[in-house]
């Protein structure tokens, strides 16, 4: 964890000195499902901000949110002070927030070199009138070139540069598509888990990389589900589950955050099931739930066990029968 991270666990949703990303009663539903509902979240300035929870939780459908690739049904957001929730991601992108994705998005049957070539923004040989005119190009794309071939130096791809995207390894995609990113000359930089599928070399060089970004006074914001990465690189941690925001704080405070801990966990995490009983375990868990009623108020205290109800038949008797000695009537 870095050594400048925010020094105090807080509330979900709290402000932030500078920050860079608000956004504001954010909601998304599919159907029945509410996949997005982030009432306020504030990313800081120039600090490496990881977007964590399980699966499901709803990070990558709140970065399509952000990014422009999907519209919420209701909510803004802001990045340094211009409102996007309107914007396509293509403007997203020329303001400066760019993102990468879970699953790599390099073009297979371009080589490395053209792949980066395309991530330069407002190139004047893409217009369509001065497209045959290479005269009119030619000084651009030379720059464009040489500021591609740095960064594939940087990410340690230039001997990779003619070869095609497709046949690159996953975690080189990786690379690759953090290196175009890098094109754009972004003040935001928003990584879908850049490290899903890298191997351990890989790793490595992914989280320097990263690292490079904040000290080139770039933001991160980044979706993980590796802890170890989490814990070395991040100032700041947002825990999202069920498309809520439910704890910010550093990585170290939110591993010993109990509604963080249960998200990932289940709530009875930590009920020891293997030495009780069938009946031991039913009984347990029955008072659990009621406790967690009376919690949520659905229920005022746990209900009295009812009285037993008697029999209202009356019991039969044995009939009797009057005789005189001997038997006589």
């Amino acid at each position: 964890m870095s050594a400048d991270a925010a020094v105090s666990t807080g509330t979900p949703g709290m402000p932030k000195n500078d920050p860079i990303l608000v956004a504001e009663g954010i909601r998304r539903q599919f159907g029945g499902l509410l996949a997005v509902d982030v009432e306020h979240l504030e990313v800081e300035r120039n600090r490496i901000t990881a977007l964590i929870g399980p699966n499901g939780a709803g990070k990558t459908t709140f970065f399509n949110l952000l990014t422009g690739f999907d519209k919420p049904d209701q909510g803004v957001s802001r990045f340094d002070g211009h409102l996007m929730s309107d914007s396509s991601a293509h403007k997203v992108a020329k303001l400066g927030m760019v993102r990468t994705f879970q699953l790599t998005k390099a073009l297979a049957r371009l080589t490395v070199i053209e792949n980066m070539r395309l991530g330069a923004p407002n190139q004047r040989g893409e217009k369509l009138w001065a497209g045959p005119f290479r005269f009119l190009w030619r000084d651009e794309e030379r720059q464009i070139t040489e500021r591609a071939d740095a960064l594939l130096e940087r990410f340690k791809l230039s001997h990779m540069r003619d070869e095609f995207a497709g046949g690159l390894s996953g975690g080189q995609r990786k690379l690759l598509e953090m290196a175009r990113a890098l094109m754009t000359d972004p003040t935001l930089i928003m990584l879908d888990e850049p490290m899903a599928g890298v191997n351990s070399a890989l790793k490595q060089s992914l989280l320097s990389h990263v690292k490079e970004l904040k000290n080139e006074g770039r933001t991160v914001l980044f979706v993980e589900h590796d802890m170890d990465m989490v814990h070395e690189i991040s100032d700041w941690v947002v825990v999202m589950a069920g498309g809520r925001i439910i704890a910010e704080g550093t990585a170290s405070e939110i591993s010993g955050n109990r509604d963080v801990i249960d998200a990932y966990l289940g709530a009875h995490h930590d009920l020891d099931l293997g030495e009780m009983s069938g009946e031991e375990v039913e009984a347990e868990l029955k008072e659990l739930e009621i406790e967690e009623a009376v919690e949520l108020g659905d229920v005022v205290e746990p209900p009295a066990p009812a009285e037993p109800i008697a029999d209202p038949t009356p019991e039969a008797t044995e009939p009797t029968t009057d005789e005189t000695p001997g038997g006589a009537p």
